[in-house]
């Protein structure tokens, strides 16, 4: 087997960090995570596991005491306690120092801790919910990881078999350090890699037997109506399907349908002249069969007699070596850029222990950083430690609503055991019906989380092509669609510190806020990078106000609404309603978002030669933007660009620093526009002392600054920041009142109890002594009392005259 396939793993702890007895040893991995081994030969296990493949840290300080056989070991967070005997619950335990609850925080051998929940190998006809493993995050402070069952690697990097008889269990004791869990579980099993910044823009993908004229086709259609994509997915019609039954199905395949696909390569040039890169579909199980193309050399490689096939082994060392070299490289040269690898063969092989998802995830992985590409792999969970092999694809959901209830919540708690870049079936995959509303919200959510993949099955009427829908979800796909790339280099930003500084682009609400008892009663709502907190509508709308809603917890201080400009004040648990062009996306104060400044982004994701930066006015805030060449692994810090923002509330200064680093990989100019959130065009500003015009935008002003080297800095001065205001709230509830179902007098009613009062208060006041329905009250008065600090006018008076 080629050496390409070892690793750089360091799986052999510091005996310093150790310590062991006859038949235990005690390893302490960090102050706050710790592995204990029992074993009953007295052997124990050093090689790298699918899940720990990174033991050797700077040891931490701890102090051990022994006395009559009863070992105390302590660091600065936990105790740990063992009587020296065989595990069981009254001889070893770990408590978190601290006191994180009065009696939660112990955690004794046998016990299955309570946590957060982690996420699942798949999501393969779910409707709804689906049960979730263990993560490493707990409300109650502690929290094992159980790898006794996991298989592990050989120095030739072959897996093996784990050592009979033994018990392998790593505690997490963090205590409310949600964050610094995951963090000490990727120091143990390795950070999530860099990926392409290709990769973060829209996917298409349909399970469809395309011809490669009717794919280039489609994306010629796309780049007409303005639908930018970044990757092509081709499902497994790629590949020769109709085989002679002696030899099976057609399920597995590795051969061009020349039918449909006549010149593969120019197919795929093609792709990427239109700025797509490329991934197949491959169910591997079947092994290579005698009617592939690749056959005759898998077979003299193989020494396979005639016509007899080589069947799928990746614990065979050479059977390895000509999967990638002599079935799956031909195709890369053609221009395949990876793989998508659809295993739904269980999670057996020739190998007891050994399971066959996980060695084509490590395996592929490591093959695609050949050549020094950025390494990429497109495949299912396979359990702890699959962070290492992103992108994950979390299987074949069924359209419902209660499908898409379930994906943000489940994305959220997946970066609780590590795995942060899921991608899902978005609109969903098969069953269900026709549903306009929900298809849109589907997509709203897909461009805000991690990867945005249109997928669906190969029926006829299950399509995600906006222009299949009726008109007002059409416009909100495209909407959402848009802004995905426009997304991109904060994305990239995001991507660069979730492999660098392992914090994941998801994150449930209570990371940040694990105190707060409301933090936890919003499943669905989740932080989206270190700027946004975003809470997806995943129900049908509300009849009489034609209007979706989400359940929202805003932290204390303010939050503004990216695609509306409405500032709400935090600290309160609030319903958010948005029609079906919007969702709750919230900036908070101080907070700067840059975009793509270009309203109709093309395929792929370039660096843009203008940005634009929304700020949410209302308190100090800095955002340092990250960009890179995409060339390697972009580990090494001296290959990023980095431009520091800063937003001064006291000055109203917004700051842009001169770009340093690898700069190189920036535009020679770049011009930027600078949004200022909630704000009307009557605000002025000027840069470098000349005055600048402001321009309405949608949720905002906009100034805009001409371009100039990225290594020069620029300044912009608001010397009159003028808020919407009271005036834009009353608009807003003109607006809401004129599509709600509901009668005119009511209609009436609410707009002169908001135009004629004094306060925020005196309006919500008003419409709660009004015979309003629940629903419309509601959402009046999340507009009413959404910013406190807005000053209503003394008099009423129509916003909309």
């Amino acid at each position: 087997m080629s050496s390409r396939y070892g690793t750089d793993w360091a799986p052999v702890a510091d005996p310093r960090a150790v310590v062991q007895g006859d038949r235990h040893r005690i390893t302490v991995l960090t102050e706050a995570l710790i592995r204990i081994e029992w074993s009953e030969t007295g052997c124990f296990e050093d090689r790298a596991s699918t899940f720990a493949v990174h033991r050797r840290h700077e040891v931490p300080e701890f102090r051990v005491q022994e006395r009559a056989g009863h070992l105390h070991l302590q660091t600065t967070r936990l105790e740990l306690s063992y009587d020296g005997g065989p595990f069981d619950p009254a001889g070893l335990s770990v408590q978190v120092r601290g006191g994180v609850t009065n009696y939660h925080s112990v955690w004794r051998f046998g016990e299955e801790p309570e946590t957060e929940g982690g996420t699942a190998r798949t999501l393969d006809n779910a409707d709804g919910a689906a049960e979730l493993g263990a993560g490493v995050v707990s409300r109650n402070g502690i929290a094992v990881l159980d790898d006794s069952d996991s298989f592990v690697f050989g120095e030739d990097g072959m897996p093996a078999s784990r050592l009979p008889g033994t018990r392998d269990l790593y505690v997490f004791a963090h205590g409310h350090d949600y964050a610094g869990a995951v963090r000490d579980l990727f120091r143990v099993s390795g950070k999530p890699p860099l990926l392409p910044r290709w990769a973060l823009g829209n996917w298409w993908s349909r399970y469809h037997a395309y011809s490669a004229e009717g794919y280039l086709g489609l994306l010629d259609e796309f780049d007409r109506r303005g639908l930018p994509f970044s990757v092509g997915v081709i499902d497994m019609d790629w590949h020769v399907t109709d085989v002679d039954p002696r030899h099976g199905s057609g399920w597995t395949g590795y051969t061009w349908n020349r039918d449909l696909f006549p010149d593969p390569a120019e197919f795929l040039r093609k792709l990427h002249e239109r700025g797509l890169r490329v991934t197949l579909n491959v169910h591997p199980a079947d092994g290579i069969r005698p009617y592939e193309d690749a056959y005759p050399a898998v077979a003299a490689a193989l020494g396979l007699d005639e016509d007899e096939p080589a069947p799928f082994d990746l614990t065979d060392p050479a059977f390895v070596d000509a999967y990638f070299d002599l079935v799956h490289r031909p195709l890369e040269e053609q221009g395949v850029d990876f793989w998508w690898l659809d295993w739904q063969q269980g999670g057996h092989s020739r190998l007891p222990g050994v399971d066959p998802l996980w060695l084509l995830n490590h395996f592929h992985f490591l093959d695609s950083a050949q050549g020094g590409r950025r390494p990429l792999t497109f495949s299912r969970y396979a359990g702890p430690g699959s962070q290492r092999y992103p992108v994950g694809f979390s299987g074949d959901a069924v359209i419902s609503w209660e499908s898409l209830d379930f994906q943000p919540y489940f994305t959220a708690t997946a970066s609780n055991i590590g795995y942060g870049w899921w991608s899902h079936d978005i609109g969903g995959h098969l069953f269900g019906r026709k549903d306009d509303a929900l298809a849109a919200r589907w997509v709203q959510f897909g461009a805000f989380s991690p990867i945005n993949r249109l997928h669906s099955s190969s029926d006829s009427f299950i399509r995600k092509e906006p222009w299949t829908f009726g008109p007002e979800a059409e416009a909100s796909m495209v909407r959402f669609l848009r802004l995905r790339h426009r997304l991109v280099p904060y994305l990239h930003t995001m991507n660069a510190r979730s492999a660098l500084e392992g914090e994941p682009l998801v994150r449930p609400v209570y990371w940040d806020h694990p105190e707060a008892p409301e933090a936890y009663r919003v499943p669905n709502q989740y932080a989206f990078g270190t700027e946004l907190l975003v809470a997806p509508i995943t129900t049908p709308q509300d009849p009489v106000l034609l209007l979706g809603s989400a359940r929202a917890w805003l932290p204390r201080g303010r939050w503004t609404d990216i695609l509306t400009g409405v500032v709400y004040a935090g600290g309160r648990e609030v319903r958010l309603h948005r029609g079906l062009d919007g969702m709750p996306v919230l900036l908070r104060a101080g907070g700067i978002l840059p975009l793509d400044a270009a309203a109709l982004p093309g395929n792929g994701t370039a660096q843009p030669d203008a940005l634009e930066l929304l700020v949410a006015p209302g308190a100090d805030g800095s955002f340092v933007l990250e960009e890179e060449s995409g060339e390697g692994d972009g580990r090494d810090p001296g290959v990023w660009a980095r431009t520091r923002i800063s937003w001064s509330e006291a000055d109203r200064t917004l700051t842009i620093g001169a770009a340093d680093g690898a700069t190189d990989a920036l535009p020679e100019a770049r011009s930027w526009r600078v949004t200022l959130l909630g704000a009307t065009a009557d605000s002025v500003a000027a840069a470098d002392g000349d005055d600048l015009r402001a321009v309405a935008a949608e949720a905002g002003a906009s100034f805009e600054l001409p371009a100039a080297p990225p290594g020069v800095a620029r300044t912009l001065e608001v010397r009159s920041l003028e808020p919407a205001g009271w005036s834009g709230i009353v608009q807003r509830v003109f607006e809401l009142l004129e599509r709600a179902q509901t009668t005119f007098a009511a209609k009436e009613d609410a707009h002169r109890a908001v135009a004629g009062a004094s306060s925020a208060a005196e309006a919500a006041a008003r419409l709660e002594g009004l015979e309003l329905e629940p629903g419309l009250r509601g959402a009046l008065l999340e507009l009413v009392l959404s910013d406190p600090s807005a000053t209503a006018r003394p008099s009423g008076g129509s916003a909309a005259e």
